[in-house]
């Protein structure tokens, strides 16, 4: 399919035919992205924007399956590559309740991935041990792509959040950004904080001493030459912050709930609390939240999570097609 003429840029890389660098490539972590790579991916998630505005539905992915593997319960990303894929024209096998399905039997994760490329162009897995995705991707000839493994990396939602922010921002370069609330087990901060390893950005670390970033993590990041800071209170950081990325405390990645009830609460971002951040900012959230963000934030213009979900849509479906070789 050729993209309409007033939609024709030179900043436009769909269908660009100098590099097939994503074609039949497996999604696994955001280490094997370049920042190159990622001006490709917003290029293409910018076409794919347009489109959806103009178009709505196009046929780029027609006749190719998306078989969408959920071990865990997911709405925004399940959901997203499910409207992503039919977006582009293509179908869906959507697989979200595990527990019905010959895995209950003691089918091996190896197994049904090799089940599911029978019937499918590309898997998308979502898994709650660490290193799923990659024993998946061994295992398969199609192209895997990790929807988030146990507390390791979510790789397309850091693509997602990073687009966010340029989208919100205009730059990502000379940013300030903090990430606040569970860093320990947060798997999209981890992720995120790779990709922002490859920007001029500085980035503060706000949490309970439980739930600090991970120590190894932290050292990598140093050695990529990222700036960072590790902060117990939100209040001397957020006035020079440009992102607020906030995470919820997970209850179901504690072995101890009283853990849990020690730390659920420790950060609530209200109106209050937003008169000290900058009058241009971006307050993002990866979803769902429970408390941490009240509802009364939602109409300040600087609250971006719903917005950060619909750009979640575009940066699946331009994953979606370059994988696929469509873009």
């Amino acid at each position: 399919m050729s993209l309409p003429a007033h939609l024709k840029s030179r900043h436009l890389p769909l269908g660009d035919q100098r590099t097939g660098r994503f074609y039949g490539q497996d999604i696994l972590s955001v280490s094997q992205f370049t920042r190159d790579d990622l001006e490709y991916i917003f290029g293409v998630a910018d076409a794919m924007r347009n489109m959806v505005a103009h178009i709505g539905t196009f046929d780029l992915l027609k006749g190719k399956i998306l078989a969408n593997l959920f071990y865990e319960p997911s709405t925004r990303t399940s959901s997203s590559f499910l409207a992503a894929m039919e977006r582009l024209g293509g179908s869906v096998i959507p697989i979200s309740e595990v527990r019905y399905s010959s895995v209950s039997k003691g089918e091996s994760l190896p197994d049904t991935v090799r089940t599911l490329e029978c019937y499918a162009d590309v898997i998308v897995l979502r898994h709650p041990e660490t290193g799923a995705a990659a024993i998946a991707a061994q295992a398969a000839r199609k192209p895997v792509i990790n929807a988030g493994d146990g507390i390791g990396e979510h790789p397309t939602q850091a693509l997602l959040d990073l687009y966010t922010i340029r989208q919100e921002l205009g730059r990502i370069d000379g940013l300030t950004v903090t990430m606040l609330g569970d860093l320990k087990y947060g798997r999209t901060v981890h992720s995120l904080s790779k990709l922002l390893s490859l920007y001029d950005v500085n980035v503060h670390y706000v949490s309970p001493d439980l739930l600090k970033m991970p120590a190894d993590l932290v050292a990598q990041l140093n050695e990529h030459g990222l700036r960072q800071t590790e902060h117990a209170t939100l209040e001397g950081v957020l006035p020079e912050s440009d992102v607020l990325y906030v995470t919820r405390i997970q209850k179901e990645r504690f072995a101890d709930l009283n853990e849990y009830e020690g730390v659920k609460g420790a950060y609530v971002i209200t109106p209050e609390t937003m008169r000290s951040a900058k009058p241009r900012m971006a307050l993002m959230h990866p979803l769902p939240r429970v408390g941490e963000i009240s509802g009364e934030v939602d109409h300040d213009p600087r609250a971006a999570y719903f917005r950060q979900m619909e750009c979640g849509l575009y940066v699946r479906m331009a994953v979606l097609a370059m994988v696929l070789g469509k873009a």
